[in-house]
């Protein structure tokens, strides 16, 4: 009896000092959640369409700029605009829009375009349809961004790519992993954040 007895301390205070040790649990109501566009309430609706809006003002200046210089200097200048230019271009809608936006892939040419901590996952998992976030009043997308045919002469494969572009893409980026791909693929992802509206 007295054995049994000493057992049961034993085990009570080691289930004392191991429920001591426990992590606290995560508070998830500051988490991202997931929100569909049917789901969507009028205050997200608003945010959605900032969001698509602002998506489509960097996508037609970055195809504009990409075309121009692409006529007038030849495909391996386009590489200075993709690292130079989009993120200037990117900072400028950020600030006529009230938002961040950026671009993103599981496949980075320039590192510095890693994915925001929100998205981290879902580019892992490659997500290939616009995908909406929530938190605190605030609406995140990742949008994605499919190869089109003037693209693959910086993103196709080795044969596809003029070796102009293979040796600035040598020069600016080293450890390049940003080619391979075949129209149609999924290339990456336009990210953006629209911050809570004043009083939500």
């Amino acid at each position: 009896m007295k054995r049994l007895n000493v057992l049961i301390a034993t085990l009570v205070s080691l289930l004392f000092v191991t429920s001591g040790c426990r992590q606290p649990a995560q508070d998830t109501s500051t988490a991202w959640k997931v929100v569909g566009e049917g789901d969507m309430i009028q205050e997200q609706t608003v945010q959605h369409e900032k969001a698509l809006a602002a998506r489509d003002a960097m996508l037609t200046s970055l195809k504009g700029r990409l075309r121009e210089v692409i006529g007038s200097e030849g495909p391996a200048a386009a590489i200075s605009v993709c690292s130079k230019e989009a993120p200037q271009i990117a900072e400028k809608i950020s600030q006529e829009h009230g938002l961040r936006i950026g671009r993103t892939s599981f496949r980075l040419r320039n590192t510095d375009n890693a994915p925001p901590a929100w998205a981290m996952q879902l580019v892992a998992d490659r997500v290939a349809e616009p995908t909406y976030l929530t938190q605190e009043g605030k609406l995140a997308a990742l949008l994605p961004i499919r190869m089109q045919a003037p693209c693959l002469m910086c993103h196709g494969s080795e044969d596809t790519i003029p070796p102009s572009v293979k040796g600035a893409l040598s020069e600016n980026y080293p450890k390049d992993q940003a080619t391979g791909f075949q129209v149609g693929d999924l290339r990456g992802w336009f990210y953006v954040e629209v911050p809570a509206t004043e009083g939500s």
